[in-house]
């Protein structure tokens, strides 16, 4: 299932936080959007796991508008992991997982074995499984993540939509996840503050600056010198990794600021 991001502009309380934002992800890619703090990363994927209703523009999720959907039908094409999740009451991790479950259920369906097989294998997936009879709330927050994961896994998503899903992990986790993403082939619309790990993740990248797309492409296309300096204000070498072949940045300074630009 594809998703197109088409002319999105939001505005909140009288100023511009996107403007005119086209985003194509094609049917099982990984698409990143990069930028700098403030840039409309998350702004973005908000509005594509319908959190915030654009002003202006759609997001179309296999050809549908998204916000004809009902939210029933959307959660069962769509899975978000977002970075203001909150659990408040005392689950445990499997019980939180389970909850990936509730889009293809009726309220009152109890969990069938193959729920639990789904969820089981779901936490499988994340390296989680230790974690499932232990409460939520005590996980750190690493821990968290991981059992968050699964439950976007378990709801068995045609699209997952991942806003800095590798933060508060150790590097492990970070390559292992971000390694699951790619390896699932489900439609990935996903935010880093990590170019390196956008590089080694995406099949193309979006860079956003200031609520606007700034270049798109491979990452081999966009993650330049040139760009990285103009846009996140930082000199870096771009060397291929000897692996992969991906670009990765080998950072050298800080560009000093213009203060007539301040």
């Amino acid at each position: 299932m594809d998703v197109r991001v088409a002319n999105l502009t939001v505005t909140a309380a009288g100023r511009r936080l996107v403007t005119d934002l086209r985003v194509e992800v094609p049917a099982g890619t990984v698409v990143g959007l990069v930028g700098p703090n403030g840039s409309g990363k998350s702004t973005t994927l908000r509005c594509v796991y319908r959190v915030l209703r654009p002003s202006v523009g759609s997001v179309l999720l296999g050809g549908e508008d998204l916000w004809r959907l009902s939210a029933k039908d959307s959660a069962r094409s769509l899975a978000a992991l977002t970075q203001d999740h909150h659990v408040e009451f005392d689950f445990t991790a499997a019980e939180v997982v389970a909850m990936g479950r509730s889009p293809h259920k009726s309220m009152l369906d109890r969990d069938t074995e193959a729920d639990r097989e789904i969820c089981a294998g779901a936490l499988r997936q994340v390296g989680a499984t230790h974690l499932a009879k232990r409460s939520f709330l005590t996980l750190s927050g690493g821990e968290r993540q991981r059992v968050l994961a699964a439950r976007a896994l378990a709801q068995q998503p045609k699209v997952l939509v991942l806003d800095e899903p590798t933060n508060h992990l150790d590097i492990r986790y970070q390559l292992e996840l971000l390694a699951l993403v790619r390896e699932t082939g489900v439609t990935t619309l996903i935010a880093l503050h990590d170019l390196n790990l956008a590089a080694a993740t995406c099949d193309r990248i979006y860079v956003l600056d200031e609520g606007r797309v700034v270049a798109s492409g491979s990452p081999a296309e966009v993650l330049t010198p040139e760009l990285v300096a103009e846009v996140f204000g930082v000199h870096a070498h771009v060397v291929t990794h000897p692996d992969s072949g991906a670009p990765q940045l080998i950072y050298a300074h800080a560009i000093a600021a213009d203060p007539l630009k301040e």
